[in-house]
Order: structure tokens, then sequence, then C-alpha cells
């Protein structure tokens, strides 16, 4: 049997959980396994931006559901086959994330609350979502981080250089308009094709720019 080696997710407190969603999409898309690390603080995230409210024990359920829906909230929007997911709880420090020796192509942080960077960049490992990312680090694998805040302070900005040096991937959550978005689902997907190209993920979420002025453009 071909063992598993996934991408881990972490979605952190942050504004953004459809940014999530779109990378989830995505990865499973490209046939790609995951393993999810749903935070503590993002729950609360995930119940005010959508009403869902994820939990460890029906997490299939609450999944299925979250990534049905479309960034405008509308449900059903998405078909979407998560039996490459593997779900770990956040409080679960003896989780296969936790160890370097446990099998991973590298982990995508979406979205990444300041709090979250602060703790990864301060190795403060203070539940699996940081554990895995400070792993992740430490083997030299892929940590791409969509931080989702604004304005930045001095402090955040200093712990994301401090990311940047040890080999992280530092990725706004920042959406572009010349690949012709006309929908909220298109600036979403844009942020999660960015995260999928520095992960170095196929996909087909956006446009790619060609060097043509206004060529998104249909008019």
């Amino acid at each position: 049997m071909k063992s598993r080696h996934p991408w881990i997710v972490g979605v952190s407190g942050a504004s953004g959980t459809p940014y999530a969603a779109a990378v989830l999409r995505g990865l499973l898309a490209a046939g790609e396994s995951v393993d999810l690390v749903v935070s503590r603080a993002s729950r609360l995230t995930l119940l005010d931006e959508t009403g869902i409210a994820f939990r460890d024990a029906h997490w299939r359920e609450d999944l299925r559901e979250w990534l049905a829906r479309g960034a405008d909230g509308k449900p059903g929007t998405f078909r979407v086959d998560i039996d490459g997911v593997r779900h770990w709880a956040a409080g679960d420090l003896a989780a296969g994330p936790s160890s370097g020796s446990y099998p991973v192509k590298g982990m995508l942080i979406v979205p990444a609350s300041t709090a979250c960077v602060a703790g990864v960049a301060l190795g403060l490992s203070k539940d699996l979502l940081q554990r895995a990312a400070s792993v992740t680090l430490k083997e030299r694998r892929r940590l791409v981080v969509a931080i989702r805040e604004t304005p930045l302070n001095g402090q955040t900005l200093k712990h994301l250089v401090t990311l940047d040096e040890a080999g992280a991937v530092v990725l706004p959550a920042s959406p572009a308009f010349y690949a012709g978005a006309t929908h909220i689902q298109d600036l979403v997907d844009f942020v999660a094709g960015r995260v999928l190209d520095a992960a170095g993920v196929p996909h087909q979420l956006y446009r790619r720019w060609e060097g043509e002025l206004g060529g998104s453009r249909t008019d």
C-alpha cells in the first residue's frame, strides 16, 4: 500500500477561513493528501464567518460542510472528496506532525494570525499547529505562512523577518486584480493559488499574468 506523504494545513484564528477552504480544495483537487490542524481560536472565527461549529468528534461532517461553501457563504457551491484528509486535534501534542520523523511534504498556515506568527517565530509550540510549524522549520521543509492582518506593527514585522530568515515563505493574504476578478471567490482563489504556487502544487485557481495589458478584460 502506498504510504501517505501529506501536506500539513494549519488554520489559525485570523479572519480568512475562505482562504483555508480554497487551499484545502486545491490540494485535494491536485491529488495531495492533507493533515489538518484547526486551532481553537480558528474555530471561533469559522463559526463567526460561516456559522459552522468545527467539532473534533464530527470533523468529517463539519469539514464537508465548510469546503462545500463558497466565499460568499452559499452552501453547496463546491463538491469535494475529503478522503485524503486526516484530522489532528490542536491540543494533541503526541500527534504525528509533532515529530520530525513523521513524513510530510511541508506545511501551509492559512490564514496565519499575528499570534500564530509570534508563536512560531519564538518557538513556543503552545499547540499542535505551532509545534508542527517548528518541526517543519527544523527539518528544512517548506513552510508557507499566509498572514492575514493589517496594519502590521513593528513586532510582527520582526517576527515575519525571523520566519523568512528561518526559511519560511511569508505570503500576505493580498489579492490582486489583474486576473480579472468578478466575484469574491476569484479574489479568494487568487490568494489560495499563490499559496499553492509557493508549495509547488499545480492548480488552475486564477488566470496567470502573460504580459498583455488588459488581457483579463472581456469588453
